[in-house]
C-alpha cells in the first residue's frame, strides 16, 4: 500500500454545498479541526476565491494557517491571477485519487 492511500484512510471528509456553508462551517469548528481544505474554485453562492479569503477572514489564530488548495478545470491557474493568493496550492480537475492523496500529503506535512 503506498503512502498516498494510508493518508486517504486515515482523513475524514467534510463537504460543503456552496462556498458561504464552507465558509460557515470551518468557522463553526474549532481550531486544527481540518487538516486542509480542497476548494472548487466554482463554488455556487460564494465562488472558492471569495470563500478561501473570507475563510483567511475569520476571527481565528488558525484561519491564516490551514492549508486550502484551489481545485479547477483551469490549468493556467496561478499566482498571477487576482485573487488566488489565500490558497497554497492547486489542484487540476479531473485528478487522479493517487495524484489527490499526493497533493494532500504535500499541503498538510
Amino acid at each position: 500500500s503506498s503512502a498516498a492511500s494510508d493518508v486517504y484512510k486515515r482523513q475524514l471528509v467534510d463537504c460543503a454545498e456552496n462556498g458561504r456553508e464552507a465558509v460557515e462551517k470551518f468557522a463553526s469548528m474549532p481550531d486544527h479541526y481540518y487538516d486542509a481544505i480542497l476548494m472548487d474554485i466554482q463554488m455556487p453562492v460564494l465562488n472558492g476565491i471569495e470563500a478561501a479569503a473570507q475563510i483567511r477572514a475569520v476571527k481565528k489564530r488558525y484561519a491564516a494557517l490551514v492549508p486550502i488548495a484551489a481545485m479547477t478545470a483551469d490549468a493556467f491557474i496561478g499566482d498571477n491571477q487576482a485573487g488566488t493568493g489565500d490558497f497554497c496550492d492547486y489542484i487540476v480537475k479531473p485528478v487522479s485519487p493517487d495524484e489527490l492523496y499526493s497533493k494532500l500529503i504535500k499541503i498538510i506535512d
